[in-house]
């Protein structure tokens, strides 16, 4: 890669001969020295990690980044490389960011500004050629036959015959002995019989299909299975068979055999499709759907797939068994396959196809794999949605399931609607402008959390139920402690015993600091309001020396009175002051997005070069914007219904006598929906940009107090469901003393795992605290 033209290399070498005879370096070759520092950085810090890292295309350029940062000093302009995400940071302002498209440029500038909803996952179809060999390997369909593998007696592969090999193989030995029972069936009885030792043990094997003969030509084979003596052992080789250099693929000498004519006229193909093959179906499908749902055993729903689809639909005859190892045949000088072909057709070469080949059962990268850009997870827990709603309005009297599993199946249906909202919000917003992306994110970035506060404050409303009140009050509040003690926590542990030492803007971080006092301060002002000015009333007392007149009382039930008894407080005082303060918020909120994203734009001066996505102007997106608006529509009404079956069924859990209505809110209520998030602040740390992993948790916690607690009350404005700004004091405290503990541990602008530790420690002592404490009044 040159930074410079022929021209400007002529320049550059006379001044530095005249710098020379003086004695000193000039400016420009300074410049020089450091781009020439610079080039091999880039080129090398950017490398795939585990196949996930963004790795960009060899006409990808850094020119126009660098006429940016040229105007720092050279001593300033230390580089940091965020592989995953393309990133480069100038630890004084730059950032500057490389990726395949303009549609990914667009992506990765929205997550470093304020407002915007962190995404990690690819909104466009990556180029499969500039994916790792590791991400590769995932999509593979299980017919490259490897000349050389490694040990086959793994753990993974064990555990298949545990799981799937033995039954399936038993399926098979009895297909194979009804077959053989029917007469006319003997063919498939033999190929039963040799896929029954198959599937016990598949690695190292081959299934092979017989396409034609092949005649020799010029003293070689015209299409044959050739692998090279000089071949490495951990090449892989096509499974089409490679012909030799100097061969020749004459058409006209491939002669099929007869039975790939005759074979829909034979009577035992029926006999097989109405005896064998559709138990054969049922096992494989089982088979399939089981390893599928287990993630990290794709591979062996690959090959049940693939043998159901193609292998048990092909005549007998054409089918053969045979070890993945290479064997030496001696045919023109080169090494073929040997196949187990029939011996009266044994004399004859025929051309073989490589149907499946497998080598592991489980490979732990599949936690990466995706369809159509979801991520498999986020896939394989879609179907919670129907189960939850088929059970939560259909089985009204809990015949099939009791209100504790509608529950749980309700509330693990939130986790793939917040993912597929999250995808949503980050397809629409890296195709539209900011001023779009900005109200997308403000208007569907809480909507997961909305419906569920929303649809429990009417239950509860409903059934007069003050319990539910409180619940909410406690999601808002684990929502609030998990996203700036958890999130953040976790995300610095992980990233800390990768990366040793993590760095991070610690500007920006301020901004989002600065907010979250905001937000803190002006969402509990009511409740500290309250507290200096309310009466103070006290249920069940009881004066310890039996006299009522004198001696200490023992008091149970304390609380602050606004309503019932202290109505002009509550009413002249408190209430205008919720308004005021629901309204100040969200326009603090604005603002801060003014300030970031118009006028102090340079805070986090995101800057993306043209040259880095020049390369790939017909990016292909997973969602267009109609798509990803659809999906979000969808999603948000599904996420209703799921919300309003899980307040239904809510209620045995929260009549658990051993466990806290708060514990419940501050943690099942409030971390579930955040799983998606808490995925992605881990993935940015493990590719070195903790940033974006602080971000993740500020971002959600400023909305919750900027946008989600106003929109309740303007919602209890409008329909009175009892909601009221006021929390109880372990609320109060424990946010108060965790926006403290996180705006001392950012301010140094380094991370490691010893900082995460102490606030996930502290995060657990909250819990901790909050699992102890009494339910509250009303519950």
């Amino acid at each position: 890669m040159s930074l410079s033209s022929p021209h400007m290399s002529t320049d550059t070498e006379s001044r530095r001969r005249i710098s020379n005879a003086n004695g000193h370096d000039s400016p420009s070759d300074r410049d020089t020295e450091g781009l020439r520092h610079l080039e091999p950085l880039c080129l090398d810090s950017v490398q795939p990690d585990q196949g996930d890292a963004c790795t960009p295309s060899p006409c990808l350029s850094l020119h126009s980044g660098l006429g940016v940062m040229a105007k720092f000093p050279s001593a300033h302009r230390h580089l940091i490389s965020h592989n995953s995400e393309g990133v480069w940071e100038d630890p004084t302002t730059k950032t500057t960011i490389r990726a395949e498209n303009q549609v990914e440029a667009n992506k990765l500038a929205n997550n470093y500004r304020f407002g915007f909803r962190k995404w990690k996952s690819h909104v466009t179809e990556r180029p499969f050629e500039d994916r790792s060999d590791v991400v590769k390997e995932l999509y593979s369909e299980l017919t490259v036959i490897k000349p050389h593998t490694d040990h086959l007696i793994t753990c993974g592969n064990v555990l298949y015959v545990l799981l799937f090999g033995w039954w399936v193989s038993l399926v098979y030995l009895l297909v194979s002995i009804l077959m053989f029972i029917t007469i006319i069936g003997v063919p498939y009885g033999k190929l039963s019989w040799e896929l029954s030792l198959y599937f016990l043990w598949p690695f190292g094997k081959s299934i092979q299909e017989v396409e034609g003969e092949v005649q020799r030509c010029d003293g070689r084979l015209s299409n044959s299975e050739a692998i090279p003596e000089d071949i490495e052992d951990n090449q892989e080789v096509s499974s089409i068979l490679l012909p030799s250099s100097t061969a020749e693929h004459i058409p006209d000498l491939l002669q099929p055999p007869l039975q790939n004519k005759t074979y829909w006229r034979c009577v035992s193909t029926y006999v097989w499709l109405i005896l064998g093959y559709p138990v054969l179906a049922v096992v494989h499908s089982l088979a399939c759907l089981l390893s599928w749902l287990l993630v990290f055993t794709i591979p062996v729903a690959k090959m049940n797939a693939r043998t159901l689809g193609s292998i048990l639909l092909i005549s007998p005859r054409n089918i053969s068994v045979s070890c993945c190892t290479k064997r030496k045949a001696v045919a023109a000088n080169e090494k073929v396959f040997s196949v187990n072909l029939p011996s009266k057709i044994k004399t004859q070469m025929y051309e073989t196809r490589a149907l499946l080949c497998c080598y592991h059962a489980i490979n732990w990268n599949y936690y990466k794999y995706t369809v159509d850009g979801i991520n498999v997870f986020a896939v394989n827990l879609l179907p919670l949605v129907v189960v939850s709603l088929i059970v939560g309005y259909i089985d009204t009297e809990n015949k099939f399931a009791s209100s504790e599993v509608k529950f749980a199946i309700a509330v693990g249906s939130i986790i793939p609607l917040s993912y597929y909202i999250g995808m949503g919000i980050a397809s629409i917003s890296a195709q539209s402008n900011f001023a779009v992306g900005a109200v997308v994110n403000a208007t569907f970035g809480s909507i997961t959390e909305m419906t569920f506060y929303i649809t429990a404050l009417l239950r509860g409303h409903r059934a007069g139920n003050a319990c539910l009140q409180e619940v909410v009050k406690s999601a808002l509040t684990g929502t609030l402690l998990g996203c700036i003690l958890f999130i953040p926590g976790v995300s610095m542990i992980i990233g800390g015993l990768r990366h040793s030492e993590q760095r991070f803007n610690s500007r920006s971080a301020g901004v989002s600091s600065s907010l979250l006092f905001i937000s803190v301060g002006g969402v509990f002002a009511p409740t500290l309001f309250s507290k200096a000015y309310g009466n103070l009333v006290c249920d069940n007392c009881t004066n310890s020396t039996g006299s009522n007149s004198s001696g200490s009382f023992i008091c149970h039930n304390c609380h602050y009175d606004l309503s019932e008894n202290n109505y002009t407080l509550f009413h002249s005082h408190i209430e205008p002051l919720v308004y005021t303060v629901s309204f100040l918020l969200p326009a603090a909120y604005i603002i801060g997005l003014i300030f970031t994203l118009k006028t102090h734009s340079h805070i986090y001066d995101i800057h993306v070069g043209e040259g880095q996505v020049a390369c790939h102007h017909g990016a292909v997106v997973h969602w267009s914007r109609w798509r990803a608006l659809v999906i979000l529509v969808i999603a948000t009404l599904l996420m209703s219904a799921c919300a309003d079956v899980s307040t239904e069924h809510i209620q045995p859990i929260l009549s658990q006598p051993n466990i806290s209505q708060y514990f419940i809110g501050v943690t099942v209520l409030a971390m579930v929906p955040e799983i998606p998030e808490i995925v992605n602040g881990i993935q940015f740390a493990l590719q070195n940009n903790i940033s974006l992993s602080l971000e993740v948790g500020s971002c959600i916690a400023v909305q919750v107090c900027m946008i989600q607690m106003p929109l309740l009350v303007l919602f209890n404005t409008f329909y009175d469901v009892g909601f009221v700004l006021i929390f109880c004091d372990l609320h109060l405290w424990a946010s108060i003393f965790s926006v403290i503990l996180v705006n001392y541990i950012f301010m140094d602008g380094k991370s490691d795992y010893f900082q995460g530790t102490a606030l996930v420690v502290v995060y657990l002592i909250l819990l901790a605290t909050y699992f102890f404490a009494p339910s509250p009044a009303g519950c």
